[in-house]
């Protein structure tokens, strides 16, 4: 009996590693990939970027909380990176697929996340309308399947094994 309740805890602590280790590398090269595009395209700053992350929560009010709704922004950042993180680990204990083809997986992982964040949650929160481009779509798809849908994906099949 204990052994089966050792079992379940190493279980848990290898899950919990896995997703934040996932979140934790995932978000750091998706908020660093946004920061670097969102400079040489419009010559925006990291705490804009940062603060147009918290604008899902706090809208337009966003842009002028400075650092302090930066901070809640680079935080909302992570904790959406670790969620798809976690998403992805546990569908690959269901779906042996993620972890058997991790460029294939991680790709197209990378597209549906990039497809909800678009067209489900950033609809449903209060960051302000905008215009989307093509070519703005474009490397935000190609950010997050390069810097989220991989990484997660490598990650996942690396701690798996």
């Amino acid at each position: 009996m204990s052994t089966a309740v050792v079992g379940q805890t190493n279980s848990n602590s290898n899950a919990a590693r896995v997703i934040f280790w996932a979140g934790l590398i995932a978000g750091t090269l998706d908020i660093t990939g946004a920061c670097v595009v969102a400079w040489l395209r419009a010559g925006v700053t990291p705490v804009r970027v940062f603060q147009s992350v918290a604008s899902g929560v706090f809208g337009a009010a966003s842009f002028q909380g400075g650092t302090k709704t930066a901070a809640f922004g680079l935080l909302f950042h992570f904790i959406i990176a670790t969620i798809w993180g976690a998403v992805y680990y546990f569908a690959s204990r269901k779906l042996p697929f993620l972890i058997n083809q991790t460029v294939i997986a991680g790709f197209f992982y990378g597209v549906v996340v990039h497809l909800f964040m678009n067209w489900v949650v950033i609809p449903l929160s209060n960051v302000p309308k905008r215009p989307a481009t093509l070519s703005g779509q474009i490397i935000g798809m190609a950010i997050i399947i390069v810097c989220v849908g991989l990484p997660i994906a490598t990650i996942v099949r690396r701690f798996s094994k």
